[in-house]
């Protein structure tokens, strides 16, 4: 290395004549690679993207994602990749090697950009901003499928039924909806699943953890949207409104199910008799009058039920509550049916003073 050239990139690495650059350098090309760092000079240009780059290195690796070349293989694997750098990192997989920690809560990481984008985790630092509605983002790549919501762009289309999706990762769940792949298995009882979030909520119904608490009555649940529609409750707010007669409903499903009545859609059919149900839970419950199963029972007293408020009716017997009352005489009643009958016999005899 010519000592003009390095007291030009020892000046441009210094404000007042300390040396501040700690980049080791073998050779004038180095050096000339490394200034370009500082000018911003970037003299090669892809013939494909014309993207450009500071080395003619850069550019080798560059032209690789427009060729499909992966010259470095995994001896392990023998999985292609198209840098050596990606490669040594893969091989971790095989050997659980993590040698990047994080320093405050010790937890290890394959790759530095893990650790780097866990450590947002604790910074709370969101770099990447939305221009149209100013939502920020820890990590690019979930900036640019934001970004999809506004422009409304689905790039990922399914093969088999031409459904397109925003995100990858909503058409690789999708696909599985055609293949019938359940990668997901419950190591307690063997349920499989095709997405990791149905198997965690399914394993809390085998451990009993209810993570999610209402404020406002200390109610736990073992899934986020229950307790979300739970609120509900306490706020009163139903935002699904049926447009035919503007009834409206704290969920969705019902709304769905309140539409039938509408279109008398009866989907649900007993393979049986042939009767035909807007509920699922009807035909469930319809059935039992065919297999004679009653799996509601009475601690009380041991009888059992094929349907559940059949058994809630039943067990007023033994409390003596009386939840239905007439508002005409104040008369109260444990079953919705006999306070029914019992407002008829008012009206029995006003149209009796009537005649």
């Amino acid at each position: 290395m010519q000592s003009s050239q390095l007291l030009e990139h020892i000046e441009t690495n210094s404000d007042d004549g300390s040396y501040k650059c700690s980049e080791q350098l073998s050779g004038q090309a180095d050096l000339k690679t490394h200034n370009r760092t500082r000018t911003g000079e970037k003299p090669y240009q892809c013939v494909e993207c014309s993207k450009q780059f500071t080395s003619q290195a850069d550019l080798k690796r560059h032209a690789r994602t427009h060729t499909g070349e992966k010259p470095y293989k995994c001896d392990v694997c023998n999985r292609g990749f198209s840098t050596l750098n990606n490669m040594e990192t893969h091989k971790r997989t095989h050997t659980g090697e993590k040698p990047y920690r994080c320093d405050v809560c010790s937890m290890s990481f394959g790759y530095q950009n893990a650790l780097k984008f866990h450590m947002r985790t604790h910074t709370g630092e969101k770099p990447y901003k939305c221009e149209e509605c100013g939502k920020q983002f820890s990590r690019r790549f979930v900036l640019k499928e934001h970004i999809r919501i506004h422009t409304g762009e689905k790039p990922y289309r399914c093969e088999e039924c031409s459904k397109q999706f925003s995100r990858l990762s909503e058409l690789k769940l999708h696909v599985r909806t055609h293949t019938g792949e359940k990668p997901y298995k419950c190591e307690e009882c063997s349920k499989q699943f095709s997405q990791l979030g149905d198997l965690k909520k399914h394993v809390r119904t085998h451990t009993g953890e209810k993570p999610f608490k209402c404020d406002e009555c200390g109610k736990k649940f073992s899934q986020r949207n229950h307790l979300n529609i739970h609120i509900r409750t306490h706020t009163g707010e139903k935002p699904y409104r049926c447009e035919e007669c503007g009834k409206q409903f704290v969920q969705l499903g019902r709304l769905k199910i309140h539409m039938r009545t509408h279109t008398n859609d009866k989907p649900y059919r007993c393979e049986e008799c042939s009767k035909q149900f807007t509920q699922l839970s009807h035909l469930w419950g319809h059935m039992r009058t065919h297999t004679g199963e009653k799996p509601y029972k009475c601690e009380e007293c041991s009888k059992q039920f094929g349907h559940l408020h059949h058994l809630r009716a039943h067990k007023r017997t033994h409390t003596g509550e009386k939840p239905f009352s007439c508002e005409e005489c104040g008369k109260r009643f444990s079953q919705f049916c006999n306070l029914k009958r019992h407002i008829q016999s008012h009206h029995g005899d006003e149209e009796n003073a009537i005649e």
